[in-house]
């Protein structure tokens, strides 16, 4: 693979990155203020837990990739984060760092990166990566807030409390 091929899976995975991005603001932004400390099972995260893990790794995926580097840590969640400081994080963090990634090289989205001694990978093919971690999170998320009877956004298509419907114009 050369730069330039690098270079624009890279704008695609992107892209798909952006686009979850708009998905995963509305779902943090559904989680009940009063339902953070609400846990699935005995092994499950709380609420709160479960909603930072997945806007900070998202932080943490797009600087690693940024760096080519993941060797930094994911930022701790703030004592008693509310849900208005987890919207706030997310949407303060997640644009620049993409708006980083966007700008990398091709050689710099080929550089082979040793994620923790599981894979050895094109630092552009993390992005995809990156992508899948957060839907899955983002899923998990979305089945708390049906547990607890919270609103759940329109994902993928129409939800109980965001029917899909067809454009006026279809």
């Amino acid at each position: 693979m050369n730069p330039a091929e690098a270079k624009t899976i890279a704008n695609l995975l992107i892209e798909g990155i952006e686009r979850e991005y708009e998905t995963t603001k509305k779902v943090v932004a559904a989680v009940p203020q009063n339902q953070l400390d609400f846990k699935l099972g005995e092994k499950g995260r709380t609420m709160r837990e479960l909603t930072w893990h997945l806007i900070a790794s998202e932080a943490w995926f797009a600087e690693g990739v940024a760096n080519g580097d993941f060797s930094h840590a994911e930022s701790p969640m703030p004592a008693n984060a509310t849900t208005a400081d987890m919207v706030a994080f997310y949407g303060k963090e997640l644009p620049g760092k993409i708006a980083r990634v966007k700008q990398l090289s091709g050689e710099q989205l080929l550089k082979i990166i040793n994620f923790f001694g599981v894979m050895q990978v094109p630092n552009f093919s993390l992005i995809g990566f990156w992508n899948n971690h957060a839907i899955h999170h983002r899923g998990q998320l979305a089945a708390y807030l049906r547990a607890v009877n919270a609103h759940v956004p329109s994902i993928y298509g129409g939800s109980a409390d965001e029917p899909f419907q067809m454009p006026a114009t279809a």
